[in-house]
C-alpha cells in the first residue's frame, strides 16, 4: 500500500500522520509542489493527504500548480482512493468538487473547541462531541454537492465535512505536534495579531502534552476510517 501526500511549504508536513501510515504497513511518498515536483499517476497510489500551507486555492496565479493539483485531488476521489485534506488541504477539496472558498469573517489561529455537528449519524465519521483542537487559517468554504458536515466552531461555522466513505476534510490540524507547532509559528507569526480567535505565541505553544496527544488520537481514528473503507 502506498500513501502520498502533497505538500505546500516546507514547515508544513505530515506530524502524527507519518507514524500511523508507517504503523499501518504503508510505504510513504510526496510531492512538495513548492519544488515544482511532478504528480504521480492516480493508479500508482492507494491513500491521499493533502497538507496545510498559507496559500490561497484562489492563488492560481501566484503559484501556478494550485490548478494541476485540484484536477489531480479531484481525479483521486473520483477513482474511490480514500482521500484527507488538512486546512488548505480541506480547501483545495472543497474547491475540486464544486464548492467555494472565501476568506472567513474572523481568522482562528490557536487551540479553540469544535463541536459535532453529526453525533448520531452512523453513515459519517463520529466526532467527539467537542474537542480542543490547532486552528490556522483566515478562509474557509462552502460544502460541496454531496458533502456533509461534520464539525463546526464558535468561529467558523464549516470545520469538517464528508463525502462518501472515503473523503474527509479538515479546517483544523490534528496532526499537529510540538515541533510542526513551533515550526508554524516561527514561518508565519506575522499572522499573530489581535483578533477574537487569535491566540498569542505563547499561549499556543503553552499547552499541555495531553492536548498533542489527543488530537493525535483522533487523527488516528479518522486515518483508521478512511482506510477501513478502501478495504
Amino acid at each position: 500500500m502506498r500513501a502520498h501526500y502533497l505538500q505546500h511549504v516546507p514547515f508544513e508536513g505530515l506530524g502524527s500522520i507519518e507514524f500511523w501510515l508507517q504503523s499501518a504497513g504503508y510505504q510513504i511518498s510526496g510531492t512538495q509542489l513548492f519544488n515544482a515536483e511532478a504528480l504521480p499517476k492516480i493508479e500508482d497510489i492507494d491513500f491521499l493527504v493533502v497538507l496545510g500551507g498559507p496559500m490561497s486555492v484562489n492563488d492560481e496565479a501566484g503559484f501556478p500548480w494550485l490548478k494541476n493539483e485540484k484536477e489531480f485531488i479531484k481525479s483521486a476521489i473520483t477513482a474511490g482512493k480514500p482521500v484527507l485534506g488538512i486546512c488548505l488541504g480541506a480547501q483545495l477539496i472543497a474547491s475540486a468538487m464544486g464548492g467555494q472558498v472565501y476568506p472567513n469573517s474572523l481568522a482562528e489561529i490557536g487551540w479553540f473547541q469544535v463541536e459535532a455537528v453529526q453525533p448520531e449519524n452512523a453513515s459519517v465519521f463520529q466526532f467527539p462531541e467537542e474537542i480542543n483542537v490547532f486552528h490556522w487559517h483566515g478562509e474557509t468554504y462552502s460544502l460541496p454537492v454531496g458533502a456533509k458536515q461534520l464539525a463546526r466552531s464558535e468561529g467558523c461555522e464549516n470545520q469538517a465535512f464528508q463525502i462518501g466513505k472515503h473523503v474527509i476534510g479538515l479546517q483544523f490540524h490534528l496532526e499537529t505536534t510540538p515541533e510542526s507547532a513551533r515550526a508554524i509559528v516561527e514561518n508565519c507569526k506575522d499572522e499573530l495579531v489581535e483578533g477574537a480567535f487569535i491566540q498569542t505565541e505563547s499561549e499556543i505553544l503553552s499547552v499541555s502534552d495531553e492536548s498533542y496527544s489527543s488530537i493525535n488520537f483522533l487523527m488516528s481514528n479518522i486515518l483508521a476510517y478512511l482506510h477501513a473503507g478502501n478495504h
